[in-house]
């Protein structure tokens, strides 16, 4: 009988250890400045970082914002979503990145009402390595001293920005040179970016842009070394060269563009500049020019 029995209990107890796991997930779990990661992540026991609540939430969950805090670094290797709720919820870093990106190829991350800060010596706000797309939504970037969003993507993807400010940092969002199969997209929509080294840079891929403002970026507003940058219904305002497309392959298109106040207008970077012939500008030091228009319908 106790041969019997010793290899039911076992059994047993195996399986009431993967209910607990199981049960240890939600599909939406919180944090809060007084949380504990102790916690089972709940609204009523929230925990204290993102770290900690992601490991008690289900692929394609969602982790909110009880109350405001910093809550830390963050890898995401599942779909998920992070909402701040308007809560002034901060993703706090010095010396390291605040959010990295390893999702699979078809998951979707949101970050969503977020305060990323790096206090002058956190290197990227958000590192995207792998994800099937990503939207980055009211979000707002300072104090790093990489990049405040760079798509370093091994995998074909899609990236959408808005209702966003960055600040300051090496480059505002920059596609890198990294290589991987299929197309890298970037959208970029009523976002302000002031004050980088430049503000857009491509070396693969695509970048389109509407309704966004480039202030006082100390090299370029906007560079296609490689790749193709489209800029429609925005404005650029005291920066070092506004738009630059290299030989390399680089090409900007740019329609209802406004040019004030920069170093240079245009670049002559010996890529293809496009225009559609509704672009205006006043008080650049250099102009510069198009060299190739726009077709149309």
């Amino acid at each position: 009988m106790k041969r019997l029995l010793k290899p039911f209990l076992a059994a047993l107890v195996v399986s009431f250890a993967f209910a607990t796991a199981a049960h240890a997930q939600a599909t939406r779990t919180w944090v809060s400045g007084v949380g504990d990661d102790a916690n089972p992540c709940s609204r009523t026991a929230p925990c204290k970082t993102f770290a900690g609540a992601i490991s008690k939430t289900t692929p394609n969950g969602q982790i909110s914002v009880l109350d405001p805090g910093g809550f830390g670094a963050l890898t995401i290797t599942k779909g998920i979503i992070i909402d701040g709720d308007g809560e002034l919820a901060s993703s706090l870093v010095a010396g390291t990145n605040a959010i990295v990106i390893a999702a699979g190829p078809t998951d979707t991350v949101i970050l969503r009402n977020l305060h990323f800060s790096g206090i002058g010596s956190g290197l990227d706000g958000v590192l995207i390595n792998s994800a099937g797309n990503v939207i980055i939504d009211h979000c707002t970037f300072d104090g790093f001293i990489s990049n405040d969003i760079e798509l370093s993507m091994t995998n074909s993807g899609f990236v959408l920005v808005q209702n966003s400010t960055l600040v300051g940092g090496s480059q505002g969002v920059v596609i890198d040179g990294t290589s991987g199969p299929g197309p890298i997209g970037v959208a970029v929509k009523d976002v302000t970016i002031q004050g980088t080294g430049t503000a857009l840079h491509t070396l693969r891929g695509h970048i389109d842009v509407m309704h966004s403002m480039f202030q006082n970026n100390s090299s370029y507003a906007v560079h296609a070394e490689a790749g193709s940058i489209n800029v429609e219904s925005s404005v650029f305002s005291y920066n070092g060269t506004a738009v630059q497309a290299d030989a390399s392959g680089g090409l900007v298109g740019i329609s209802n563009v406004d040019f004030f106040n920069n170093t240079a207008a245009i670049g002559s970077g010996g890529g293809t500049v496009v225009s559609a012939g509704n672009n205006h500008r006043i008080a650049n030091t250099i102009v510069g020019a198009p060299n190739d228009q726009m077709g149309v319908y």
